[in-house]
C-alpha cells in the first residue's frame, strides 16, 4: 500500500496508510495534506459522496485518524489548471532562519510573499521551503501573515509540535508583538483597542474585515495594545496635509483577527503607512513617488514556550533593512 498518494495515477482508485505522525488529525486535513494540489473543495466532495472510506467504512471530515488506518481514495481528476501547478511545483527557496531545532523553525518571511499558495497566488512561503528541503517529513505552518507584512513566522516540522504550538495561539498564551509606523501623531494615552471586528467580502469576493458594534452577533472580540516607540518627523516631499509626521509603534495582539491591527489602528484614525486595503491611499501615492512602497508593518517579537522542552522562548526579527533605511531618513 502507498504511504503517500500519487497524482500521476490519479484516475485509479487509491490506498493510503496513515502514519504515526499524522496521528490524531482531522481527516480533511490529512487528506488536504496528502493530496496535494487538489483543490479543497474537491476533497470535501469526495468525503461527502461517501467515495473515501476508512477502513473499509464511512468516514466523516471531522473524524480524526489513527496510525494504521486504511484510507480508500477515489480517482481524483483534475483540471487543467491544477494539472499544470502540479507539472510545474514552486521554485526552492530557503528564507532567513532565525530560530530552528528538530520540532520546528523560525524564519524571517520578506514582505510581498505569500505565506501558502491559493486566492489568485500559485505559491507561497510554504510551498518553496518544502521544494528546498525534500528530505523533511513535514514542513508546516503553524500561523500565518499577511502576504504584506513582514517578520516571524513558524514552521512546524513535526504534527505533534505543529499541535502543540497552535494551542499555544488559540489559548492566547503567545505573545506576538508588531512594529507599525502610523500617520500622524499616536496619543499615548490610548493604549487598547477592542472594538470587536466583522469579516465581509467586497463584489469581488477579496476578504475585508471592519470594526463594528459591541452587539453585532457577528462581531468577534479583538484585542490589541499600543505602546509608542517615537514620533517622526515627515519626510521632504510629503504635501503639507502630512506635516505632522508620523509615529512608530509596538503593537501586541490578544487576538489573532484577519487584519485585525490594520483594521484597529485606522479606525483609531491612525492608517499604517503603505497599507493598500485600509490606509491613506493619497498618502501611499505620495510615499510611493519618494521610494516608499510597502507596508510598514514587521512580526517583530514572539514569545512563546518550546513545544517540546518547555522553556520560555524569545524570538526577534530585526526590522528589514528597507524599513531600517527608512526610519533612519525620516
Amino acid at each position: 500500500m502507498n504511504s503517500k498518494p500519487s497524482l500521476q495515477t490519479a484516475t485509479a482508485v487509491q490506498y493510503l496508510t496513515v502514519d504515526e505522525e499524522s496521528a490524531g488529525q482531522r481527516l480533511d486535513n490529512f487528506l488536504i495534506r496528502m493530496l496535494k494540489g487538489v483543490p479543497k473543495t474537491h476533497v470535501y466532495r469526495i468525503i461527502r459522496s461517501g467515495e473515501v472510506r476508512k477502513n473499509k467504512g464511512r468516514v466523516g471530515a471531522d473524524d480524526r485518524v489513527q496510525a494504521g488506518d486504511v484510507l480508500r481514495i477515489p480517482p481524483i481528476r483534475l483540471s487543467e489548471r491544477v494539472e499544470e501547478k502540479l507539472a510545474n511545483p514552486a521554485p526552492a527557496r530557503e528564507f532567513t532562519v532565525v530560530f530552528e531545532d528538530e520540532a520546528f523553525m523560525a524564519i524571517d518571511k520578506p514582505a510581498g510573499v505569500a505565506v501558502h499558495g491559493g486566492s489568485g497566488v500559485s505559491f507561497g512561503v510554504i510551498e518553496q521551503m518544502r521544494q528546498a528541503r525534500p528530505q523533511a517529513r513535514l514542513l508546516e505552518l503553524v500561523h500565518r501573515l499577511d502576504r504584506e507584512t513582514s517578520g516571524l513566522l513558524l514552521i512546524a516540522k513535526k504534527k505533534s509540535t505543529l499541535k502543540a504550538l497552535q494551542d499555544q495561539f488559540r489559548e492566547r498564551e503567545t505573545g506576538k508583538t508588531y512594529l507599525a509606523l502610523v500617520k500622524g501623531v499616536w496619543p499615548a494615552r490610548l493604549k487598547v483597542l477592542d472594538q470587536p471586528l466583522h469579516k465581509y467580502l467586497l463584489p469581488d469576493g477579496e476578504r475585508r474585515v471592519r470594526v463594528t458594534g459591541k452587539d453585532d452577533p457577528d462581531g468577534m472580540k479583538s484585542v490589541t495594545l499600543v505602546k509608542v516607540t517615537r514620533h517622526l518627523a515627515a519626510p521632504a516631499g510629503l504635501a503639507d496635509a502630512y506635516a505632522a509626521g508620523f509615529t512608530l509603534l509596538e503593537v501586541t495582539i490578544k487576538t489573532g483577527r484577519t487584519h485585525q491591527i490594520r483594521v484597529h489602528l485606522a479606525s483609531a484614525g491612525f492608517p499604517i503607512a503603505g497599507d493598500d486595503k485600509y490606509g491613506d491611499f493619497e498618502l501611499n501615492r505620495q510615499l510611493a513617488r519618494i521610494g516608499f512602497k510597502r507596508m510598514f508593518l514587521h512580526a517583530w517579537r514572539l514569545k512563546l514556550t518550546h513545544p517540546v522542552l518547555g522553556n520560555a522562548l524569545e524570538l526577534h526579527s530585526e526590522l528589514p533593512d528597507e524599513l531600517q533605511r527608512w526610519v533612519k531618513s525620516i
